[in-house]
């Protein structure tokens, strides 16, 4: 098995920490968590990635456990977040790579991709899918579509949801993992892992994590050219039949806002946390895409 190891980067105006593993000069695969996860939330795909031949990087992304923490509430926009992945590449003088992500994390490279086109090689977003620019400004479609008591709309204020979040951490934790997966509790996470989300946060806060969701606006404000942006490379995007927030996405606009390549893939009765709820799924899929971009 590769060996895994930590590092800090510096990036612009943040240091991120980075798990990395597999061969420099290899093919490089960046990993980007969702909400409220951490890089450990790929701990499944690492080793397997770089097995398989791959330079892996996964970031704790701004905000999150071992990585910087800006206070202001712009550090976090969408420019920011694409920017830190891209810069990663820039730190091992890598011109490209496939860029994988999760929940938010899935938002960030399927963003990386029309922001940053020349560095993707190919993207896969889990959870959620490739949507095309809003026609609207979110938190007014939002309200529209799924009434005030919406839990984004609820992160928009700061301060109450970080304090209400943080509280009692392992509750927030174990509720979310509980409320967004089919099973409760779920048996895919052992009270060891769970632990390790519990003492990340419980030091960290959630604070810069609620950050992006303050920004959907400000995104959405700072990328009109996206309107026309299309995604040519090679897109992979798989979901869990039983994720809770399935119904928020809509798969079926996917081929408004991707032009080149593109695989939808679902995992029967796997709900959102579906790279650690079906690790083995996950990465079977994974590596089969992977082997078809290094292919074409």
């Amino acid at each position: 098995m590769s060996l895994q190891t930590e590092r800090l980067v510096d990036v612009d105006d943040v240091r991120l920490r980075v798990l990395e593993a597999g061969d420099p000069g290899a093919p490089v695969v960046i990993l980007a968590h969702g909400f409220p996860e951490l890089a450990y939330s790929w701990r499944h795909q690492i080793p397997v990635l770089a097995d398989a031949g791959y330079h892996v990087l996964a970031p704790d992304q701004r905000g999150y456990g071992g990585s910087s923490a800006p206070e202001a509430v712009e550090a976090y926009d969408i420019h920011h977040l694409t920017g830190d992945l891209v810069a990663l590449l820039d730190d091992i003088g890598a011109r490209q790579a496939v860029f994988i992500g999760h929940d938010w994390g899935a938002m960030v490279v399927w963003h990386t991709a029309l922001l940053h086109p020349d560095r993707v090689r190919a993207v896969a977003g889990l959870s959620v899918p490739p949507i095309p620019r809003a026609r609207t400004r979110p938190t007014e479609r939002w309200r529209e579509k799924f009434g005030e008591d919406f839990y984004m709309l609820r992160f928009q204020e700061p301060g109450v949801a970080d304090a209400e979040m943080a509280a009692d951490v392992a509750a927030t934790m174990r509720g979310m993992f509980d409320d967004l997966s089919p099973d409760a509790p779920p048996g895919w996470i052992s009270d060891d892992e769970l632990a390790h989300y519990v003492s990340e946060f419980g030091r960290t806060g959630f604070t810069g994590a609620l950050n992006w969701y303050r920004n959907y606006d400000r995104n959405w404000e700072s990328t009109p050219t996206l309107v026309d942006a299309r995604i040519t490379v090679p897109a992979l995007f798989i979901g869990g039949t039983a994720d809770p927030i399935g119904p928020t996405m809509n798969p079926a606009r996917a081929r408004e806002v991707v032009a080149g390549p593109y695989t939808e893939r679902w995992i029967s009765g796997a709900g959102h946390w579906v790279q650690q709820e079906r690790p083995d799924d996950v990465n079977r899929m994974l590596l089969e895409f992977l082997r078809e971009v290094e292919s074409s």
